[in-house]
């Protein structure tokens, strides 16, 4: 699989798996366990949550699979990547330590490897990456980053004490939704700073579009795993697409590995044109 460098070198899959909505039904609880369970046996090994889904229910279904994992020796917990993100309003300076502390407990972990503001909020910038750093310091988190940050935000970022070390920046970043290729992904790039692409299907959208699925037809893929490839083939990107079924858990995996031509790329940028003027970021 194609992979993603941190700006500290660290290499990363570049496909991982999102869990937004999940932990939101009790019903639906097992059947969300067990899906991230078989996502660690196919070989996902990054897998991104928040304090905010489900009100830390998402942390708890990803918690209980990842616990299940290691106990079968699926995997190692040096093998599989966590992401989780501290809520704006819980971005005070004692607050993010709180929140992170709360997030540990549901993810049943003693430490995050990425941990992200969830979106600016009302706290100043400083205090939120002071109370990152101190986690790094006391070894609750290995590395931080922002969601949701369009370029004012990231230059803004930029210009408080620490900021340098920040990883990464996740954004809602699609075929149907190009935004941040006007100058937030060359602001990234230009810093050595991967891009994490939420809803990279559109809630699924893409996948009936008639475009995708007839450049999927000529290579034996879907319209979904051909909107993957896309992001996945832009470099510094990953994309993050949540899936329980497993025929979507297989199938988004496989598209890491599906190689586009000029001319599929060619059909695509004809169909959904790259942005020519600055627009708001998509953010659901």
């Amino acid at each position: 699989m194609n992979t993603v460098k941190l700006p500290d070198t660290t290499l990363l899959p570049a496909l991982g798996l999102g869990s937004w909505h999940m932990g939101e039904s009790a019903a639906s609880r097992g059947r969300e366990v067990a899906a991230v369970r078989l996502a660690l046996e196919l070989g996902y090994r990054v897998i991104d949550t928040a304090e905010m889904y489900g009100d830390g229910g998402a942390e708890e279904v990803v918690g209980r699979a990842l616990s299940e994992a290691l106990r079968a020796g699926t995997v190692t917990r040096d093998q599989v990547f966590v992401v989780s993100k501290v809520y704006p309003h819980n971005a005070s300076l004692a607050g993010v330590a709180a929140a992170c502390e709360r997030s540990l407990r549901r993810l049943e972990l003693d430490r995050i490897d990425l941990y992200l503001l969830h979106w600016p909020g009302p706290h100043p910038l400083r205090e939120t990456v002071a109370g990152f750093e101190g986690l790094q310091a006391q070894g609750r988190i290995v590395h931080w980053g922002v969601s949701n940050f369009d370029t004012d935000d990231m230059t803004q970022l930029s210009t408080v004490p620490g900021a340098a070390r920040c990883a990464t920046n996740q954004v809602y970043y699609s075929l149907s939704a190009r935004g941040a290729e006007f100058n937030l992904l060359p602001w990234q790039r230009a810093r050595s700073m991967p891009l994490m692409a939420y809803c990279p299907l559109d809630q699924g959208d893409l996948a009936h579009d008639a475009v995708l699925q007839a450049i999927g037809e000529r290579h034996g893929a879907t319209a979904s795993q051909v909107a993957l490839a896309w992001l996945i083939a832009r470099g510094g990107v990953m994309p993050i697409p949540k899936a329980v079924r497993e025929t979507h858990l297989r199938a988004n995996l496989a598209a890491a590995d599906l190689g586009l031509n000029e001319a599929d790329l060619s059909e695509i940028e004809r169909r959904f044109p790259a942005p020519r003027r600055k627009q708001a970021l998509a953010m659901r």
